[in-house]
């Protein structure tokens, strides 16, 4: 599969959680609702499938389910905070990073 390149960079601003110590290249942190976006764009439409597919399994192993949007060559995905703490879990964020590892499995 082909890199994406991502048109979005992380933006920490004042009042970052701990737990978000580690950057994640590509997300950008929103505050209003608090969550973690992502655009990637892909080659063509078989290495978009190729990565939905292996998002989709890593959904699955984890239980944590993306808000996706996604056309022939880009894919949109969202985070949101956790509604009842109004913070990115951990979870959330373990996720953002293997996300990033499926992109550049080096």
């Amino acid at each position: 599969m082909t890199a994406p390149t991502s048109e979005t960079r992380f933006e920490n601003g004042s009042g970052r959680e701990p737990s978000e110590a580690p950057r994640r290249e590509g997300w950008v942190r929103r505050e209003r609702p608090m969550r973690l976006e992502r655009r990637l764009e892909f080659p063509d439409y078989e290495a978009t499938r190729v990565f939905l597919e292996r998002a989709g399994g890593l959904s699955e192993e984890m239980d944590l389910y993306p808000n996706l949007s996604f056309g022939r060559t880009y894919v949109n995905m969202t985070l949101f905070a956790d509604e009842n703490t109004g913070a990115l879990s951990p979870d959330a964020l373990v996720f953002a990073g293997r996300i990033d590892r499926l992109l550049d499995p080096s």
